[in-house]
This record gives structure tokens, C-alpha cells and sequence, in this order.
């Protein structure tokens, strides 16, 4: 009895020792395919020997990354191709991945899989390269083509008094987005290699219909005209009849600010050949008859500015007859003082 039950058992373990013998042999001999369910950047390469997922991923990867990058807007189009992109697709890597994931598990379990068609669930990406530097300087020809700035809107000035520049919106290309795109057609055979370049609105800073609001208060000196303007929200408000710098002393032209202002202002003489050479700095204070600046003082640049006159000499509006500032009648000086901040611009020409 004993003789048969140890004749069984070495009979079962003669078995078993073959099946594994036969197991190992069957798990060697396909050592090399790949197991059911696992892709490559979808494609499927489950079932498929080595050299056959070579073959297989050659016609579906390889081709198709070969094919140009289209880029358009409009009648606009860019080109990039695999060599400038530098596309390299490592096939041989990426079935070397897919076979290391057919070898997981054990033994038994492998040859449970493959005998029962069992799958290994799994996309792999595929080992592809590129040159990113390319892409930007596919980018950076698009949008050299494409973008526009926007433009802010300004004021320029003459003596005919503040003109408005409209703003315009600029328009750019979504370039993140458009980079990304490229990326996935320069390694995905399944992504569109024709791609749009869209684009969003870029406003300006200043608008037009700010202006109004960033110039309250506009003075504009017509020395030709003898006249000045007032102007608000860039709309003429007033004009006044003025006297300006006579020849040779001409009132400054170009665009100022007002830079300081004084009611009874006090005068210090010039340091200018019609002041007696012993009078030049002498402070004659505000409201004295020998100051020649009368009731209000606006400052422009270097000693010229804005003030009121005697009425004796009312009769020099209308001429070039200061010494550079720019003259007014008392009551229009006054006026004109409470209605301008310090800061505001002046632009004199004519």
C-alpha cells in the first residue's frame, strides 16, 4: 500500500514538474509578444510579436508624424515639418515598454493570461521627442503676422486747441493654446496637424472716451491770434484777448504746464538787460504799484507766465508787447485763475 501511494505521489510530482517545465518553456517562447489590451498611443499593438509592433506603430505613428503642422488665420497660413521640429519617434523604446508591461505579474499568472486570452489594460505613451524652440519660433512668426497693439487714444495740440487720436482694440493670438495644440499634433498621429490660430481683443489703456476725463482743464496760447482759450473736457469753455512776448522776447512756444499760482503775486526783476544792472533780483512785493503783476500769477516756464496788467496798459492787448509773459486784463485774469489747477497743460504756439 505504502509502495503505491509513494508511486503516486512521485508520479504526481513527475507531473506537476513537467507542466512547469512546459509552463516555462510556453512563458519563454513568448517572451517577446505583447500582451492583449496594451496600446501605444492608441494604437494597438496587443497580440503583436516585436518586430510586428515595430511594423505596426512604423505605419501608424511614424507616417502620420511625419506629415507637415498647418497653422492658418484667414488667407494666412504656417508651415512646420517633422525635420524642422525635430520629430523623433524612439519605436524601439516604446515596444521595449510594452513588452516589459506583458512580463508583469507572475509565472502562473502569464500563462493563465495567454492561454485564456486574458488582457493587460494599459496605453502607453509613445517615446517621441521634438524641439519645442521650434514651435516658438513657429509661434513668433504667426503672431509677428497676426498681432496688432492696441493703440491708446491721445491728444495732440495746436493753437486750433486739443485734437483727440481714437483708440483702436489690438488683437492677439492665443498663443498658449495654439502652443499646446502643436505640441499634441507633433506627438499624437490622432490630433489634427490643421490648426487655427484664434485670437481675442486686446483694449487699450486709454480709451477715447477717457480723454475727457484726463484733460479737465486745456489752456491754448494763439499768440498770433493774441488770444487764449480755456477749454474743459476738451470742449472750448472761453476765450480771452491777451498780449504776448514782444520780438525778440518772445513767450515760449510748446507744450507747458501750469506750474505754480499766486493771487497779489511778488515780482523779483530779471536778470535781463532791460532791468537796471543795480535793480536785477530786487523783490518788489504784491500789490505794490511799481509791481508790474497785477491781481494773479500763473507760472508756464523759466520766469514766464500769466498775470494781469495795469488798465493803463489795457491798450497792449492785442500786441507782442510783454517781455515773454503772456498778459490779461484784470478781470479776465481773475476769472481765468479760478478755473485752471496748478498741473494743468498749455500749449502755445501761432
Amino acid at each position: 500500500m505504502r509502495s503505491k501511494t509513494f508511486i503516486a505521489v512521485v508520479a504526481m510530482l513527475a507531473l506537476l514538474g513537467a507542466l512547469a517545465g512546459v509552463a516555462v518553456a510556453y512563458d519563454h517562447a513568448s517572451r517577446d509578444k505583447i500582451a492583449n489590451g496594451i496600446h501605444i498611443a492608441g494604437i494597438d499593438v496587443g497580440g503583436l510579436s516585436r518586430a510586428g509592433a515595430q511594423a505596426r506603430l512604423k505605419q501608424r505613428l511614424i507616417e502620420p508624424l511625419r506629415e507637415d503642422v498647418v497653422v492658418d488665420h484667414g488667407a494666412k497660413q504656417w508651415r512646420l515639418t517633422a525635420n524642422e521640429a525635430k520629430v523623433v519617434a524612439r519605436v524601439d523604446a516604446s515596444v521595449q515598454d510594452a513588452v516589459r508591461r506583458s512580463r508583469d505579474g507572475g509565472l502562473l499568472s502569464r500563462v493563465m493570461r495567454k492561454l485564456t486570452g486574458g488582457e493587460v489594460h494599459a496605453n502607453l505613451d509613445a517615446e517621441v521627442t521634438y524641439s519645442d524652440r521650434a514651435i516658438v519660433r513657429l509661434l513668433d512668426r504667426i503672431r509677428a503676422s497676426v498681432d496688432r497693439p492696441a493703440k491708446d487714444a491721445s491728444v495732440t495740440f495746436s493753437v486750433s486747441g486739443p485734437q483727440e487720436q481714437d483708440s483702436h482694440v489690438g488683437l492677439a493670438v492665443n498663443a498658449s493654446q495654439l502652443h499646446k495644440k502643436i505640441r499634441e499634433a507633433l506627438v499624437s498621429p490622432t490630433a489634427p496637424r490643421r490648426l487655427s490660430a484664434s485670437t481675442h481683443h486686446v483694449e487699450p489703456k486709454v480709451t477715447t472716451d477717457d480723454l475727457a476725463q484726463r484733460y479737465p482743464t486745456v489752456l491754448v496760447v494763439n499768440r498770433g491770434a493774441f488770444r487764449l482759450d480755456l477749454y474743459k473736457n476738451l470742449k472750448k469753455l472761453k476765450s480771452y484777448d491777451i498780449a504776448v512776448g514782444a520780438v525778440g522776447r518772445d513767450t515760449p512756444a510748446g507744450l507747458y504746464h501750469i506750474q505754480n499760482k499766486a493771487v497779489d503775486p511778488a515780482w523779483t526783476k530779471p536778470h535781463s538787460d532791460w532791468v537796471p544792472e543795480d535793480e536785477r533780483g530786487e523783490v518788489v512785493p504784491g500789490g505794490s504799484p511799481q509791481n508790474p503783476l497785477k491781481a494773479r500769477w500763473l507760472g508756464i516756464f523759466d520766469g514766464a507766465g500769466i498775470h494781469g496788467i495795469d488798465p493803463s496798459e489795457y491798450g497792449s492787448i492785442g500786441h507782442a508787447a510783454s517781455h515773454g509773459c503772456v498778459r490779461m486784463r484784470i478781470p479776465d485774469v481773475e476769472d481765468l485763475y479760478d478755473r485752471v489747477p496748478v498741473g494743468a497743460p498749455i500749449y502755445i504756439g501761432g
